[in-house]
């Protein structure tokens, strides 16, 4: 009598783990945290440093830096979902610009998304402040009939998105996903409420 393997467990959804988190001070003990907190959601958490410790050996320039995307590519491919921060990046108002390509990337694969950030007032109101810091200037009324923002700057460029915490077309593709942005005043919280609100639809 043959004796049969036992039926293997279901594969946790593997989750991409995108923002600015990686050039932050403490980056490696932040991305422990975010795993555990996936990890008590029935999650894996995936960040960009899984897999890539021989990059820290190269140096800096443009072929290590491909090399960086291609496996931050590579890392994405292999995940089910992504969760996103969308925290404004270096004192701008708009967020880190890579994680915003990542979340065009996995939308275009059809995948569940989810944001959070740690700063919820719209984003018009990020690109006023960040014109009076950098510039000393103003938002003016525009022109128009409505569209995309009732507002530009002293360049005369739209200021658009309004009733977002951040551009249209980042935000947008996470909520076209079915997903939502969290906010909270702490990074960790905001995430957390993140990863509880994908795990619910990953599992539905």
């Amino acid at each position: 009598m043959s004796i049969q393997p036992p039926p293997s467990l279901p594969r946790a959804p593997r989750i991409y783990l995108a923002g600015d988190t990686v050039f932050r001070p403490g980056a490696a003990d932040l991305f422990r945290t975010m795993k555990a907190i996936c990890a008590r959601a029935g999650l894996e958490g995936v960040c960009p440093f899984d897999g890539q410790a021989e990059v820290d050996d190269l140096a800096p320039g443009a072929q290590t830096s491909l090399l960086i995307a291609r496996l931050d590519r590579d890392l994405m491919d292999g995940c089910d979902a992504g969760v996103f921060c969308l925290d404004p990046f270096r004192r701008a108002a708009d967020m880190d610009p890579g994680t915003a390509v990542e979340i065009g990337y996995m939308a275009a694969q059809g995948k569940k998304l989810a944001g959070y950030t740690v700063d919820g007032r719209p984003y018009p109101q990020k690109v006023a402040q960040y014109r009076r810091a950098a510039w000393g200037d103003s938002l003016r009324e525009r022109k128009g009939n409505g569209g995309s923002g009732t507002t530009e700057d002293a360049d005369g460029l739209i200021v658009h998105s309004e009733g977002m915490v951040q551009n249209a077309m980042t935000e947008g593709f996470i909520r076209l996903s079915g997903g939502e942005i969290a906010v909270d005043a702490d990074l960790l919280t905001a995430f957390g409420l993140a990863i509880t609100n994908l795990a619910s639809r990953l599992r539905a």
